[in-house]
C-alpha cells in the first residue's frame, strides 16, 4: 500500500507537470517565441527516457519541460545557453547547437582550444556565441590557458598575448594572463564591462558563481548592472589589471611569428591575439533622413536623462521594451515604441507583462507594423499601413541589434560559418 500510494502521488505530479509544460509550449508558440537566441539544447526523443533531470538542472527555471513523456524546449526564446541540461542528462540525449533550420546564426570558426582557423588568433565569449556572463568569463579563462600552453617566447618588443575587449571574457583573460605570468595588453574601445556596461541603469543581470583567476570565487547570482560593474572595478583595482580604454582595433596582420595589432592609439605586437569583442559590432541603423542627429542613440544607459521628454524607441526585442518601459515609468515622459513587425517575438515574459501594463495605464504607446521614415529636430515621421504619423520628439533610441563584425573577421582571414541547428 505505501508503495502504491507513492506511485499514485508520482503519477499525479508528473501529469500536472506535463500539463504545465504543454501550456508553456502552446503559449510560446502563440506568441511567436519559438527561436532561441543563441546556444540551446536539441533533445533526441529516441534516446530521452523522460527522467526530467534536464528540467530540474536548468538554472533559468522551467525552460525545458516534459511533454508526452519526453523532454522538450518549451520556452525556446528564454533559453540563454547555460548548457546545464546537457550535463545533467544521464542518456546523452541532449546536444547543444547554434541556430535553427528557420533562423541561421553566424559563428566564427573556433576549435576546441578556442583557436580560429588562423593559427595564433583565438576567440572567446559573446563573439563565439557565448553571451551568458558566466560562460563568457569561463571561456576567457580557458582560452588564456590554451594560449599559455604554447611555450614559445614572444619576439622582442612583443607581448605574449594581445586581448581585444574588456567585457566578461576579456576581463577574465587579462587576469588569467597575470596569473600565468604572461606579458599582455588589453585594449577596449569603450569602458570596462563591454556590452554589460551599456545595460540600462538598474537592469537585473543573471549570472552564477564563477572563479576568477588571481581573485578567486565570485558568488553572484541575480544582481544589478551597477553592483556587477562595481565588483569588476574593485577586482581591477585589487589585482592591478591594466586595460587600455578608448582604444579601438582597426587591423590585425601577421608579423613574423606573431601579429601586429593596429589601434587608434598606435600598434601592439603579440605572439597571440585573443578576440573577446561583442557580437553586436556596429549598431544596426535605420538608414533614414535625420538619423545623424545627436538626439539619436543606439542604446539606453540612464532612463532618467529622458524624464519629461518625448521619446521614440525603435525595436521589438527585450532591450527595446526595457528601454521604453523604464522611461515610461518616469513622470511627464511621453514614450512611443515603434516596431516593424505585427507582433513582438523573442521577448521575455516579464518584459511582455511590463509592456502590457504600461500600455494599459497609458504611459506608453505602441505602434506595430510601423517604420520610421524621417527624423527632424522636433518631430519624427512614422509610416504604418500606408498612413503617415508625425509625432513631437526630443530623442530617438534605436534598439535594432547590431551587425556581426563579419567584414573585420574576414579581413583577418577568419572563417565565419552560418549554423542552422548544428554545434
Amino acid at each position: 500500500m505505501p508503495l502504491a500510494l507513492v506511485w499514485v502521488v508520482f503519477v499525479v505530479l508528473r501529469q500536472r507537470g506535463e500539463r504545465t509544460a504543454q501550456t508553456q509550449k502552446e503559449e510560446a508558440q502563440a506568441a511567436g517565441l519559438t527561436q532561441p537566441a543563441s546556444l540551446h539544447p536539441v533533445i533526441d526523443p529516441t534516446t530521452c527516457i523522460g527522467c526530467g533531470a534536464c528540467v530540474r538542472a536548468c538554472p533559468e527555471g522551467r525552460i525545458l519541460g516534459l511533454v508526452n513523456g519526453k523532454a522538450e524546449l518549451v520556452e525556446p526564446a528564454n533559453c540563454i545557453g547555460h548548457g546545464a541540461c546537457a550535463q545533467a542528462c544521464p542518456m546523452d540525449a541532449i546536444s547543444l547547437v547554434f541556430g535553427t533550420a528557420e533562423r541561421g546564426m553566424d559563428i566564427p570558426h573556433v576549435g576546441p582550444d578556442f583557436q580560429t582557423n588562423v593559427p595564433g588568433i583565438y576567440i572567446a565569449g559573446e563573439l563565439g556565441g557565448m553571451g551568458l556572463i558566466r560562460n563568457a568569463i569561463e571561456q576567457g579563462r580557458q582560452a588564456l590557458g590554451e594560449i599559455a600552453k604554447h611555450k614559445a617566447p614572444a619576439a622582442p618588443g612583443a607581448v605574449d598575448v594581445v586581448i581585444v575587449g574588456a567585457g566578461p571574457a576579456g576581463f577574465a583573460a587579462g587576469l588569467g594572463a597575470m596569473e600565468k605570468g604572461l606579458s599582455y595588453v588589453v585594449v577596449e574601445q569603450e569602458t570596462l564591462g563591454g556590452t554589460v556596461s551599456h545595460f540600462p541603469r538598474g537592469k537585473l543581470v543573471m549570472t552564477a558563481p564563477v572563479t576568477l583567476p588571481i581573485y578567486g570565487k565570485a558568488n553572484f547570482r541575480e544582481t544589478t548592472k551597477e553592483a556587477l560593474m562595481e565588483f569588476w572595478e574593485t577586482v581591477v583595482a585589487d589585482t592591478g589589471l591594466q586595460i587600455n580604454f578608448e582604444e579601438r582595433v582597426t587591423a590585425i596582420e601577421p608579423d613574423g611569428d606573431g601579429f601586429e595589432v593596429t589601434t587608434t592609439a598606435g600598434t601592439h605586437r603579440g605572439r597571440a591575439v585573443l578576440l573577446t569583442i561583442g557580437r553586436r559590432g556596429t549598431p544596426r541603423k535605420l538608414g533614414v533622413e535625420g538619423e545623424e542627429q545627436s538626439k539619436v542613440v543606439y542604446r539606453l544607459t540612464d532612463p532618467e536623462q529622458y524624464q519629461g521628454q518625448s521619446v521614440l524607441v525603435v525595436g521589438g526585442g527585450d532591450s527595446a521594451i526595457e528601454a521604453a518601459t523604464s522611461i515610461a515609468e518616469l513622470p511627464q515622459s511621453d514614450v512611443t515604441l515603434s516596431y516593424r513587425s505585427a507582433a513582438f517575438s523573442r521577448v521575455k515574459p516579464k518584459n511582455r507583462k511590463k509592456l502590457e501594463a504600461a500600455e494599459a495605464d497609458g504611459s506608453l504607446k505602441v505602434i506595430l507594423g510601423s517604420n520610421v521614415k524621417k527624423i527632424d529636430a522636433a518631430h519624427v515621421e512614422i509610416e504604418q499601413a500606408g498612413d503617415m504619423t508625425r509625432l513631437s520628439n526630443d530623442a530617438v533610441i534605436v534598439c535594432a541589434g547590431g551587425i556581426l563584425p563579419t567584414a573585420f573577421l574576414k579581413s583577418i582571414g577568419i572563417t565565419v560559418e552560418t549554423k542552422h541547428g548544428t554545434a
